[in-house]
């Protein structure tokens, strides 16, 4: 498996490299912003782990930009605790958010967890769910409109597998926010909604006139009939 680690401080970066490949994963490391996202687009990352702090541009934007072409597991590594920091880290795409100083053990597990959902590893329904001209395979986390395969993030597949799950069903704002982040409302409201933003851009949807994704406002969301 293939782990792209995006940091520039090299005291970090190579004990960091060292550790993962003894683990048995394949390595690259980029110090630079930009050079991350054109290592996401060459050699095609299994998992990211992303420092906020980057000499080029932030690690906010680099996540933004990824998210505009590939899905593929982001998690952010950085010294910022705060919890506004870790909300705004995964409305903007991450998968999971890891601060500084961590034990080695927990970023493996942290690793595993986020790749092992975006392969569809976890107890899921098998079958794949059909919804109009969506077809949405829980086993390889794939998701297609007609002939189209669409590039989700883990976050915006998880939101539609649940939608599609219960046809004709009102999913919650709360079962949302839990079941995808494992928040509770108050804290993953937002995130829900830009999230549920970006998936229906993905679609090509419009929330006043829905073709896939209906609102139920003050209650949560349903497939528009």
């Amino acid at each position: 498996m293939r782990v792209l680690v995006v940091e520039d401080e090299f005291g970090i970066a190579k004990p960091l490299r060292n550790a993962l490949e003894r683990e048995g994963y394949m390595v690259s490391v980029s110090d630079t912003g930009q050079g991350a996202i054109k290592l996401t687009k060459t050699w095609k990352p299994d998992v990211i782990l992303l420092d906020l702090m980057l000499p080029d541009i932030d690690g906010r934007e680099v996540a933004k930009q990824i998210r505009a072409f590939s899905g593929v597991p982001i998690i952010m590594v950085t010294a910022r605790a705060e919890e506004s920091d870790r909300i705004v880290g995964l409305e903007i795409g991450a998968d999971d958010y890891v601060t500084k100083p961590y034990s080695l053990g927990e970023l493996m597990a942290r690793i595993r967890a986020v790749t092992r959902r975006a392969k569809g590893t976890t107890e899921t329904t098998t079958g794949a769910l059909t919804f109009k001209d969506l077809m949405l395979e829980p086993d390889t986390y794939r998701v297609f409109r007609a002939e189209e395969q669409l590039s989700l993030s883990q976050k915006e597949f998880e939101i539609l597998r649940m939608l599609m799950e219960h046809p004709g069903a009102v999913v919650s704002r709360a079962d949302l926010v839990h079941g995808v982040w494992n928040l509770p409302l108050y804290e993953g409201s937002k995130t829900l909604d830009v999230h549920m933003s970006w998936l229906r851009r993905k679609l090509g949807d419009e929330a006043s006139s829905p073709e896939y994704i209906e609102t139920v406002r003050g209650v949560g969301f349903r497939l528009a009939t």
